[in-house]
């Protein structure tokens, strides 16, 4: 699937989804993440686009409202209930690089502002938040992450 993809998700399992209405995918990545946590036995539950987070945008230079892709419950290997704040963006739009011109700089600081917002938030909430690029989606073999 494209990352380009875009459209209603149709939930399988909707007794996790604690969302209202069928969630928007806006990439193939989102897309992805949506059905692994619909299908995943380990995510108690899940929504989609449901928090919304105020931030200071460096380049407008105002403030106004994040609202980051995923918020997850999920037992982790330990059978703890852990809860994130995810947000799925390419690893480009996450890191500065010395190719990038100034409008992807841009985006990369209005992100790192963003992120920087959601964490204060997630540390009052007593959650993590993360954010997951194509490495992390479409990692294959090798050493797997564990929670």
């Amino acid at each position: 699937m494209s990352k380009f993809a875009n459209g209603l998700y149709t939930i399988m399992n909707p007794q996790k989804y604690i969302g209202n209405g069928k969630p928007r995918y806006r990439s193939g990545w989102e897309h992805a993440f949506m059905r692994f946590c619909d299908i995943n036995e380990h995510i108690i539950k899940w929504s989609s686009e449901s928090v919304r987070i105020p931030y200071y945008n460096p380049i407008k230079g105002q403030r106004t409202t994040y609202v980051p892709d995923f918020l997850i419950q999920y037992r982790n290997k330990n059978s703890q209930v852990v809860t994130e704040l995810i947000e799925i963006k390419p690893k480009g739009q996450s890191i500065v690089e010395s190719k990038q011109n100034n409008a992807q700089r841009a985006v990369v600081a209005v992100n790192h502002a963003k992120w920087a917002a959601a964490q204060a938030w997630c540390k009052q909430q007593g959650i993590t938040f993360r954010v997951i690029t194509e490495d992390d989606i479409f990692r294959q073999g090798g050493s797997k992450r564990r929670r």
